[in-house]
């Protein structure tokens, strides 16, 4: 096998025996960035190839848009020649990642405990739902986590039900999570020559993630409540109406409220007791917004959201994917790459000296499985 030739992980071989979306996405991460990534399949592949529509020539979009720069090998652990493949792969990787239920791979000498023995520098990484304890044995879905951590909670209208996120977004949490604590150790590895095992689970990436709610919670003893688009701590800070339909209008600091007065002509609202700093204007919040209404419903937002830009005051219209890829490709920012006629959005992270390749497309089942094998049979100490 060949080993992708640059990027700031080259030469790191990663044994990725996750599935769905929090450890793939992990993995994609650090493919993109030069590691090579086998990845481990059961016979009937990786759930999210059924995940369908959408598809791209008969294959889930799901699954293509969390695999790519990656080799796939079927490999049935209930089967012994399939095992042993699967015990020399974990022996000479880098790094393993994993996302069965705690202990499920301790049957097969795969978990982190047995594969240290014989392989000291390995970077182990587990993700679960609920960690280890107590919550061992609950299967790990993102609706699950976001219901349970109170995520759920927050989103919606205040006289509405609860609403889930429009993304899987504590198992892309997770992953990104996963992703710096493999670094992390993989650092830490560097200066001791010994590797560790990081373990991440979905409900303390969701606490963690909700950052300004949980902490208002622990350190301040507030339980917050849905408010639709409004925001707890900031107004203006939502969606208003215009002419033609809703803009997202953001006022973070008292000099961008004094800017959006202006362009609003509404030059003495800065100077109104009611509305002068920002805990006086998430106070006043009601009356401040009818304020701001009467102005907006005069004009498109498409003509305030180029006057309110250029006047340094955040707003954005509130666009569909596409508008948002769209968007993003009139920015520069170039969201699109194509690799082996699959297209696929960027690698999120830019690197002066060592950017991000993009060489494999998402493989077929099992596409490398006759490569891989042989060269686990071998003596070979590179792919």
């Amino acid at each position: 096998m060949v080993q992708q030739s640059s990027g700031p992980l080259a030469g790191l071989l990663v044994a990725d025996f996750s599935r769905i979306l929090a450890g793939p996405y992990a993995t994609m991460l650090l493919a993109d960035l030069g590691a090579q990534v086998v990845k481990v399949e059961g016979p009937d592949g990786d759930d999210t190839r059924t995940w369908m529509p959408p598809t791209r020539d008969d294959v889930s979009t799901y699954y293509l848009g969390v695999n790519r720069n990656k080799r796939s090998v079927v490999l049935d652990l209930k089967d012994p020649d399939d095992l042993a493949a699967a015990q020399e792969l974990v022996r000479r990787a880098d790094v393993v990642i994993e996302n069965f239920r705690p202990g499920g791979l301790a049957r097969f000498r795969l978990d982190y405990d047995t594969v240290a023995a014989t392989n000291e520098r390995v970077v182990y990484a587990s993700i679960t739902g609920f960690g280890t304890g107590a919550g061992a044995n609950h299967p790990g879905y993102d609706l699950m986590v976001q219901a349970i951590s109170g995520l759920m909670s927050l989103t919606g209208e205040p006289d509405g039900p609860p609403y889930r996120a429009g993304v899987a977004v504590f198992d892309v949490m997770a992953g990104l999570h996963a992703s710096v604590g493999i670094l992390a150790a993989l650092h830490h590895r560097r200066q001791s020559g010994r590797g560790q095992h990081v373990e991440v689970n979905l409900l303390s990436s969701a606490l963690s993630g909700l950052v300004n709610y949980t902490s208002g919670y622990v350190a301040g003893g507030t339980v917050p409540y849905r408010m639709g688009n409004a925001h707890p701590s900031l107004c203006p800070y939502e969606p208003l109406p215009t002419a033609d339909g809703e803009l997202v209008v953001i006022a973070g600091n008292d000099g961008q409220f004094r800017r959006l007065c202006q362009v609003l002509d509404l030059p003495d609202l800065p100077d109104d007791p009611r509305f002068e700093r920002n805990q006086d204007r998430t106070a006043n919040r009601e009356q401040l917004r009818s304020l701001l209404v009467q102005r907006l419903v005069r004009r498109t937002r498409n003509e305030w959201f180029r006057e309110l830009l250029a006047a340094g005051v955040p707003c954005a219209p509130i666009n569909t994917v596409d508008g948002g890829v769209s968007l993003a490709e009139e920015l520069g920012l170039d969201p699109v790459v194509t690799v082996g006629g699959v297209p696929g959005i960027r690698h999120p992270i830019t690197l002066s000296e060592t950017p991000a390749q993009y060489e494999l497309p998402p493989p077929g089942l099992d596409e490398h499985g006759e490569q891989i094998r042989a060269w686990l049979r071998s003596r070979a100490s590179g792919m």
